[in-house]
């Protein structure tokens, strides 16, 4: 698999697109010069949604207990 990047607008296509293809699909059309090589990295940046900051400091927030006695402590409370 490789990911190729549309550098020209072609029919169905949009520029800057991003696909992931076979390698034998992605030098036909590489080949033809509407489309480029890029890294996957670029492909992935491209395709995945950015982490929500709030839950990384909600789980930084939480204490965790310290010692056995701590977690014996909470275990009774509930």
């Amino acid at each position: 698999m490789k990911c190729i990047k549309c550098i020209k607008v072609a029919k169905g296509y949009e520029l800057d697109e991003i696909r992931r293809v076979s390698d034998l699909d992605a030098d036909e059309r590489v080949k033809g010069g509407y489309w480029k090589f890029v890294p996957k990295s670029e492909w992935k940046l491209a395709t995945r949604k950015p982490k929500n900051d709030q839950a990384t400091d909600q789980a930084t927030d939480q204490v965790k207990p310290q010692s056995k006695k701590q977690l014996r402590k909470q275990k009774a409370e509930a």
